[in-house]
């Protein structure tokens, strides 16, 4: 007990800091902002390969797989709410707007990781934008090819037919934590004015990327309950409530995987 305390309390004195809120706050506020321009932009690319059907259906899958139902049925409900992206060309506004909300995740993540770090001197604001691009066409290329795959396999199984329609399901689900970790090693590796220790990085990628799996069905339990704590305060604006709130708690782990990381590197180097 003694050593999980060791670990965890000054995890939660760091939380404590009142820059580590403001960093988790404009990360989701930023999540807010580009989330409907990356709907857009993935199910247009997905729509170059998938029929219109088997693209909502991924799309369903992954937001699914995320979020409750309720948030999920307020996006596409066919006949009743159909606020997924129409049927068009990729467009070239949504796609400056995903680059440039996304932009702004990467931004105080950036200060915030060299601050754990300890890191003095953050990038230009040019070579921010330059390496958010890179972290931005890694991740949404990532994004991508799990959706074409999960696409891919749901055709395969709606060709052959029969009772395996769990199969796609099974298959995103497995896929989830891995595509996760890598996406928050790349975070972790790249988005430092620095190069971080690669044992320690890859250690806390992995760590995190459980413990988001974890918040992801911890929200689906409590669900029923905090959204209707979050109807009658937000009303029409509950979902984007929501997603403020996931994207904060999610931002806080991932802030605080960088700053267990940064801390057993400190002490070792202390011990060597």
């Amino acid at each position: 007990m003694r050593r999980i305390a060791a670990a965890v309390v000054p995890t939660f004195r760091y939380w404590m800091q009142t820059e580590v809120h403001v960093y988790a706050f404009s990360v989701a506020a930023n999540v807010l902002l580009s989330f409907y321009p990356f709907l857009i932009v993935l199910m247009s690319l997905s729509r170059l390969i998938f029929n219109e059907q088997t693209t909502v259906n991924v799309i369903q899958l992954a937001l699914h797989d995320y979020f409750p139902d309720s948030f999920t049925g307020f996006l596409y409900t066919k006949g009743r709410h159909e606020n997924l992206p129409m049927h068009r060309s990729t467009e070239v506004v949504s796609i400056i707007l995903l680059l440039f909300t996304s932009n702004g995740i990467f931004e105080p993540l950036e200060v915030a990781l060299n601050r754990v770090w300890g890191i003095q001197k953050n990038r230009s604001f040019f070579r921010n934008q330059l390496i958010s691009l890179g972290l931005i066409f890694a991740c949404g290329s990532l994004a991508l090819l799990s959706m074409v795959l999960t696409g891919l396999n749901h055709t395969s199984v709606k060709n052959i037919g029969g009772p395996a329609v769990w199969v796609p399901v099974l298959f995103f689900k497995m896929a989830a934590v891995p595509m996760a970790v890598l996406v928050l090693f790349l975070i972790y590796y790249f988005l430092p004015n620095g190069r971080p220790p690669m044992n320690r990085v890859i250690a806390a990628a992995i760590g995190v990327g459980v413990l988001l799996e974890v918040l992801k069905y911890f929200n689906k339990l409590i669900w029923p309950w905090f959204q209707k704590k979050l109807e009658a305060e937000y009303n029409v604006f509950q979902y984007s409530v929501a997603l403020i709130f996931l994207g904060f708690l999610a931002s806080m782990l991932v802030l605080a995987g960088a700053e267990w990381a940064a801390r057993g590197q400190k002490k070792k180097e202390a011990n060597a």
